[in-house]
């Protein structure tokens, strides 16, 4: 009985020494992330405190919103790199939108990955995108491995679980926002997370920091019943990156 009743604990808690951040908008002044960087500096500084040991950058690639290419990603992360003091390991790649533009990035084989072959990808919140899982058909066939980034806030699935199962079986992994877990992105998503997490589909989390209320939000406590789940999706990101 006493399980029922047991106080959940507060998100930045479950953060152990050593973690490896693979979704991040930390790269200043190129996305909605990180507007400069002091304010860069200001978030890394704040995340190692909590236990994060290695940062990957992963700014937007979204044709029409956030142009990046590698020139421009690569010039923001060597901005940063060269300012920073903290005893922290920071990388990049890239969040890339699924859409048609993707593909001629996938055939050049220049997309920008988290480590090997590791891609992170996501979808508008509303809907897929016509040729999705040609798209993911196209990432496998060229050696991409791709994780689909917080698969627990796509409103348009919701009520279409069948989809996420569809997803994982043609080879997408899941990437579960941490903030996901705390209520941030509201009840819906919670609830969300929890099914996820219980069915084992999780294969690693990220922050998605992007402001310093990310940060402050990591004192929140979580809200899922699944917390042993959610510490082996850490602990298995840990591993893999």
């Amino acid at each position: 009985m006493f399980n029922l009743f047991r106080k959940k604990p507060i998100l930045a808690d479950l953060i152990p020494e050593g973690f490896v951040d693979i979704h991040s908008h930390i790269l200043p002044g190129i996305d909605d992330g990180a507007k400069d960087v002091e304010e860069s500096l200001s978030l890394i500084s704040q995340m190692k405190e909590m236990g994060f040991s290695k940062i990957i950058a992963t700014p937007h690639t979204y044709r029409g919103l956030y142009d990046n290419t590698n020139e421009t990603i690569k010039g923001s992360f060597d901005l940063l790199k060269k300012n920073l003091k903290e005893e922290i390991e920071i990388d990049y790649g890239s969040e890339y939108m699924l859409d048609g533009s993707l593909l001629k990035r996938i055939k050049e084989k220049s997309l920008l990955t988290l480590k090997d072959n590791y891609i992170l990808v996501e979808m508008s919140f509303i809907s897929a995108p016509n040729d999705l899982y040609e798209i993911i058909f196209q990432l496998i066939l060229n050696n991409y491995t791709p994780i689909l980034a917080h698969p627990e806030r796509y409103t348009f699935l919701f009520n279409n679980f069948d989809e996420f199962v569809k997803l994982k079986k043609v080879g997408c992994n899941f990437q579960l926002n941490l903030l996901s877990t705390t209520g941030y992105y509201g009840k819906d998503v919670v609830k969300l997370t929890d099914r996820i997490l219980k069915n084992n589909m999780i294969d690693f989390v990220g922050s998605d920091i992007h402001r310093q209320k990310h940060i402050d939000c990591f004192q929140n406590k979580v809200k899922i019943k699944e917390i042993g789940k959610l510490k082996n999706a850490i602990e298995h990101t840990i591993i893999t990156f």
